[in-house]
């Protein structure tokens, strides 16, 4: 990129010392030189660089500060961002060298105003509440929004510099944005000029015709408003109140909302004159009082609306904006009369920034009570009603972030990516493993921040969890889990029910209302499904269970004692395995199957005495069984299977489940841990279902029983159920 010239330089050397003598009265030195080693090194950076349509663009950081320094009065800080705002998008300038020569301060603008500036606004909204937040929630300094509205100013005041695709983004922009904060802080004249700037765009026609009929009654307005005003004159001369008077045509966007509003020409609308009667030399304390004298004078001599009066001296705007309205009526023709003093005037023009400089000499202490006013008044602002209530929180309990095709969602604060998958859907979610957030992979515990741009990953084999509900911080997705976790509590308990009956049977103890009852007191359980549930996962204990059951009764008798040479029957969950033998006496144990080594009749197995005295059945080979054979080596006592048998028998069952990828390995995964061999298989599908047909050899029906209730859990398989 070529150099500026001489003759270039010279004439942005010539801008820049205007700027700086502009604010030379406001400014120390120090904050001066500020600026200047701000200003040097943009010039460096951008040395040669034009604008779209050819000019100069260090002209344009200059004037942009000038709006800053001169139409807002912002200071030092502000105009250091403003000369820096771009410059590490568009230069080799980082982040750590803004820091380390010009503070964290002037850092945190600079990554601010790129952080609004990448924001996909494709899908968005900008009259949505969201959108305002988004910008607020991206941001460590207000001043990056103030930054945005100068920004767009000097875009507005420059379309050629503009391109068309990002000019229409900038309207938008200066419609939903720029103008309702700008009116909020006071900035009027700002304010009109965004409003003329966009009808020019939107509304060229009627903004011309508007104009045009202006002008040319122009002469008559100025006959007009000498009349109104001669009378007005001359009874402040007699009160002997300096001031001096200014009026104006209204905005030509408010004439024009006028005419759209009331359905009428511009020949019919009255209101389109404002008059300023500007106090001067009041004293503070006198301000008041001097400006109803003059709403008196004026009111005497005209005729008010008295529904029109606005009383912002004793109420000011929380911009800090006062003055005195009323529309008084001469002839036929609504005139409106704003009266206040030079301090309020000043006010008026600048807006916020004025108002809090008039506060104290401190002014570093003022500007960030200002500041902190601007973002009290972002946070509150309400798009749809303009009004001056203020919000009395400053924090932003929410964050903002973008899908993949650049939708916008809202969350609270905290929340993780597992949230934002159940957020767009609930079977997303219930499959989500984990995020792409913004380019990086990010597990399901992530927390997300404004502006990330998330993509879900799922897996089809995942499913919700109970850990999950530590994870997520959102209603919708804390009960999309427990629903799905209930719906499993459901599918258990019915299985449990399955078992406990099967368990009363075999004691030979009928089922009653009474019973289950007098069980969930036991246990200090709300429901028999709850109760249900716990059976089918194995926490409740069988041997404690069968033997409350059995004290409810009053005759013992029938309880099935037990002789010495009796075999003993399991019960336990996973079903009943066959008849062991126990020896030593110790043939009154129930026992239960070891769930790490699942052993069969034919195994080769071995007794371990449990603390509750049953009996847990392993084969010899268990790994678990070495540890307990060292630690506990009094407790492995002998048992063998009664009718000892190898035997095999082969049966055939059917499988029906969803076509999913890896069910066929979950599957014979299950069948794997059962030791049951599958000696011929075949598949096929049917209308998306995959139908399978095994044939296994199995030693006994409990075996079966229990290798079909295992396969039905199986998340996808829909039955499941022996042929022959």
């Amino acid at each position: 990129m070529a150099k500026y010239s001489d003759k270039e330089l010279a004439i942005i050397d010539a801008a820049y010392k205007i700027f700086l003598r502009s604010i030379g009265k406001v400014m120390d030195s120090e904050q001066i030189g500020f600026i200047d080693k701000a200003y040097n090194l943009a010039l460096l950076k951008y040395n040669g660089r034009k604008t779209l349509s050819g000019g100069l663009y260090l002209l344009g950081l200059i004037e942009m500060a000038d709006i800053a320094a001169n139409e807002i009065g912002l200071r030092s800080k502000t105009i250091v961002g403003i000369f820096l705002h771009r410059i590490t998008s568009e230069t080799d300038v980082t982040l750590d060298y803004i820091k380390e020569n010009f503070g964290e301060r002037a850092s945190l603008i600079v990554e601010g105003y790129d952080k609004i500036s990448n924001i996909q606004t494709s899908n968005v909204s900008f009259q949505s509440e969201q959108f305002r937040r988004l910008y607020l929630s991206l941001i460590d300094d207000i001043r990056v929004v103030l930054i945005k509205i100068i920004h767009r100013l000097y875009d507005m005041r420059h379309r050629e510099d503009v391109d068309s695709k990002q000019f229409k983004k900038c309207l938008k922009e200066v419609k939903y944005l720029c103008i309702p904060i700008v009116h909020r802080l006071g900035l009027y004249e700002i304010k009109k000029e965004f409003e003329e700037k966009v009808m020019i765009y939107e509304n060229p026609l009627e903004f011309e015709e508007i104009k045009n009929k202006i002008r040319v009654s122009s002469s008559e307005q100025e006959k007009l408003m000498e009349n109104f005003l001669a009378p007005i004159r001359k009874s402040l001369e007699d009160e002997h109140i300096e001031s001096y008077i200014k009026w104006r045509t209204k905005s030509i966007p408010s004439i024009y909302e006028k005419m759209k509003t009331n359905n009428l020409p511009f020949e019919h609308i009255y209101d389109i004159f404002a008059v300023r009667i500007i106090i001067k030399n009041s004293k503070p304390s006198e301000e008041k009082s001097d400006c109803w004298r003059v709403y008196s004078l004026v009111t005497n001599i005209y005729q008010p609306n008295p529904k029109r009066l606005r009383d912002w001296i004793t109420t000011p705007k929380v911009s800090g904006y006062e003055s005195l309205h009323t529309t008084v009526r001469a002839d036929k023709n609504w005139i409106e009369v704003q009266i206040r003093t030079e301090r309020m005037d000043e006010i008026a023009e600048k807006g916020s920034a004025a108002h809090w400089q008039y506060k104290g000499k401190n002014k570093k202490q003022t500007t960030d009570e200002w500041l902190n006013q601007v973002r009290e008044i972002l946070e509150s602002l309400d798009y749809g009603k303009l009004d001056d209530r203020l919000s009395h929180s400053c924090k932003l309990d929410k964050i903002y972030v973008f899908t993949p095709n650049g939708d916008l969602k809202q969350l609270p604060v905290g929340a993780t990516v597992l949230d934002f998958a159940f957020d767009i859907h609930t079977q997303i979610g219930s499959q989500c493993s984990g995020a792409n957030v913004n380019g990086k992979l990010q597990p399901i515990r992530y927390v997300l921040h404004s502006g990330d741009r998330v993509e879900i990953l799922t897996n089809k084999k995942q499913v919700p969890k109970s850990d999950w509900l530590n994870v997520v911080t959102t209603e919708k997705a804390k009960n999309r889990i427990k629903r799905y976790l209930k719906d499993q509590e459901m599918k258990e308990a019915e299985i449990g029910s399955a078992l406990f009956y099967r368990r009363l049977k075999n004691w030979k103890i009928p089922y009653t209302d009474k019973l289950l009852s007098e069980i969930l007191k036991e246990y200090n359980l709300s429901s028999g499904i709850e109760f249900y549930h716990l059976v089918a996962t194995e926490k409740i204990d069988v041997i404690r269970l069968k033997d409350f059951i059995l004290s409810l009764s009053d005759n013992r008798d029938n309880r099935g004692e037990k002789n010495d040479n009796e075999v003993v029957k399991d019960s336990s969950v996973d079903a009943q395995i066959g008849e062991v033998s126990v020896g030593n006496n110790l043939s009154d144990l129930a026992f239960r199957i070891a769930k790490c080594c699942h052993p069969v009749p034919g195994n080769q197995v071995v007794g371990f005495i449990s603390i509750n005295g049953g009996v847990t059945i392993h084969r010899v080979d268990c790994s678990n069984l070495i540890a307990l054979k060292k630690s506990f080596p009094y407790r492995i006592i002998d048992v063998k299977w009664n009718n000892d048998s190898s035997e095999m028998k082969e049966v055939t069952i059917k499988i029906v489940a969803n076509n999913e990828l890896g069910l066929l390995g979950s599957v014979s995964n299950v069948i794997k841990d059962f030791h049951v061999n599958i000696l011929n298989a075949n598949f096929e599908t049917k209308e998306n279902k995959s139908v399978a047909k095994m044939v296994v050899q199995v030693n006994n029906a409990n075996v079966l029983d229990r290798l079909l209730r295992k396969l039905k859990s199986i998340n996808g398989v829909l039955e499941v159920h022996k042929i022959n």
